[in-house]
């Protein structure tokens, strides 16, 4: 008697904060491979995972922004039913102080590889999308949606990654492919730390959203039924 196979799905930034949340949701109903630039986090991520249940999790260590090494990464998956990109980088400043180094910056790790990584994943994605379906979710944030003063290049980093998601979600959709943004506020993460600091205020992380309340919302788009297709979900923080 044939098992049904287990899908698939692959998450980038899965080494910490929301991305390593989405990992521990998904867990239990998709065999992950987590893409991280820290083979330590992922290691003891994978430990922790497999100490919970039977779960099958691969670390796929990568840079995202290396072209060449992120090709061959990717080269040997034929077959894939979500991709979730988590990976993200956000450098604040205002115009006048941002120079152009970061603007590049994070548009090559925001925007670039996060549609270099999806190109090469296409055919893997329509293998699964023209059977049972695939996703693509995007982790975007607040900032994809309203820019504020000194946020400018990490704005406008969000806004296109925004626009990358509504140009594949109208190219895919004949493919079976669904295509998710999701706009969290504020998160209690690394990252949220830095821009506390960068504000000159005190962190206080129960102002903000628990990475697993963001990971329960890419986890609703990845589970809605198939004729439904939630294109865009916005979390704020409580209050």
């Amino acid at each position: 008697m044939s098992t049904a196979r287990r899908p698939v799905a692959l998450i980038t930034g899965a080494s910490q904060g929301i991305g390593a949340a989405v990992a521990g949701l998904l867990a239990p109903r998709y065999d992950l491979l987590l893409g991280g630039r820290d083979p330590e986090r992922l290691s003891i991520l994978i430990e922790e995972l497999t100490a919970a249940g039977p779960v099958s999790a691969q670390a796929l260590q990568v840079d995202l922004t290396d072209d060449a090494a992120l090709a061959e990464a990717l080269s040997g998956i034929d077959r894939l039913d979500a991709l979730v990109h988590s990976a993200g980088i956000g450098e604040l400043g205002t115009v006048e102080t941002t120079p152009a180094a970061t603007w590049r910056q994070q548009f090559d790790v925001n925007v670039v590889a996060v549609a270099e990584t999806t190109r090469l994943l296409l055919p893997a994605l329509r293998a699964a999308g023209t059977d049972t379906g695939a996703d693509v979710v995007l982790v975007n944030s607040g900032s994809g949606i309203t820019a504020k003063a000194g946020w400018g290049s990490y704005a406008a980093s969000k806004f296109a990654l925004r626009a990358f998601g509504d140009a594949l979600r109208a190219e895919e959709a004949g493919n079976g492919i669904r295509v998710t943004s999701v706009h969290p506020g504020r998160v209690d993460t690394a990252m949220q730390r830095r821009v506390v600091e960068h504000e000159g205020g005190e962190y206080d992380g129960s102002r903000f959203l628990r990475p697993d309340s963001v990971a329960a919302a890419v986890l609703a788009a990845l589970t809605a039924t198939r004729e439904a297709h939630i294109t865009e979900i916005v979390v704020r923080p409580q209050g």
